[in-house]
C-alpha cells in the first residue's frame, strides 16, 4: 500500500505563505535601503554590505535576493518607471492601456502627462545618481544608454498611437515629433521645472499637456 503522509497539507501551505511573505519583507527591505542610501551616499559610496546592514540582512542573502550592486541599481530604476515592486514592460502598464484606449488625441496626451508627474518624482532623483556614477562604470554607462534608447523607442510608439488618430499636426515628422516629447518628459527637464524652479507637480503637468497639445495637434 502507498505510504501516507503525515504532514498536514493546511500546514504546508501555510508554511509556504509565510516562507513567501518573509522573503518579500527582506527584499522590500533590501530595496529601500538600497535607494535610501543611494540617494543619500551615491553610487560608489554605498556598499553592498552597507545596503545589508541598513536592511538588517546578511550579505548572501542581499545578492541572493538582488544580485551585484549594479543589478540592484537598475531593478531601483525599473522599479521607479514601472511604479510596481517589479519591472513592469511598458506596454503592460496601466497608464499605456489607458492611453491606447483613449480615443481623443488630446486626452492621451493628459494621460501621458499625468503619468509623468507621478512617475519623475521617483525617477530624477534616481538618474541623477545614475548620470554621476555612469562615466566610472561601463555597466552603468551601458544602462543609462540603454534607458535613454528605450524612452526614445518609447516614444515612437506613443506619436505612433496619436497619429492614428488623424490629429498629428502637418508639417512636423513623426520622428521629430517623438523627439519633441522624448526632451520634454526627461528627468532632466523635471528637474529644473520641479526641483530647481520649484514648480509645483501639477503645475508642471498641466504645462506639458498644454505644450504638448500645443505643438504636436492640428487645432
Amino acid at each position: 500500500m502507498p505510504r501516507r503522509s503525515n504532514r498536514n497539507p493546511d500546514k504546508r501551505k501555510y508554511d509556504s505563505t509565510i516562507r513567501a511573505q518573509s522573503a518579500e519583507a527582506t527584499r522590500q527591505a533590501i530595496v529601500d535601503s538600497a535607494r535610501r542610501l543611494f540617494l543619500e551616499k551615491g553610487y560608489a559610496a554605498t556598499t553592498m554590505p552597507s545596503i545589508a546592514q541598513a536592511a538588517g540582512t546578511a550579505l548572501d542573502t542581499v545578492y541572493a535576493t538582488v544580485g551585484k550592486k549594479p543589478a540592484l541599481f537598475r531593478l531601483l530604476i525599473e522599479m521607479a518607471i514601472s511604479g510596481a515592486d517589479r519591472t513592469v514592460p511598458a506596454e503592460q502598464r496601466d497608464y499605456v492601456h489607458a492611453i491606447r484606449a483613449e480615443p481623443d488625441a488630446a486626452r492621451k496626451i493628459h494621460i501621458y502627462a499625468d503619468a509623468m508627474r507621478v512617475i519623475q518624482p521617483r525617477l530624477a532623483p534616481l538618474v541623477r545618481v545614475l548620470q554621476g556614477a555612469a562615466p566610472l562604470d561601463p555597466e552603468l554607462k551601458k544602462l543609462w544608454a540603454s534607458i535613454a534608447q528605450r524612452r526614445a523607442d518609447n516614444m515612437r510608439s506613443f506619436i505612433q498611437d496619436l497619429a492614428a488618430t488623424g490629429r498629428l499636426r502637418s508639417g512636423i515628422s513623426k520622428s521629430k515629433a517623438a523627439d519633441v516629447v522624448w526632451s520634454m518628459n526627461s528627468p532632466e527637464f523635471y528637474s529644473l521645472l520641479v526641483e530647481q524652479r520649484r514648480w509645483p507637480l501639477e503645475e508642471y503637468a498641466e504645462w506639458l499637456r498644454d505644450a504638448w497639445v500645443r505643438l504636436l495637434l492640428e487645432p
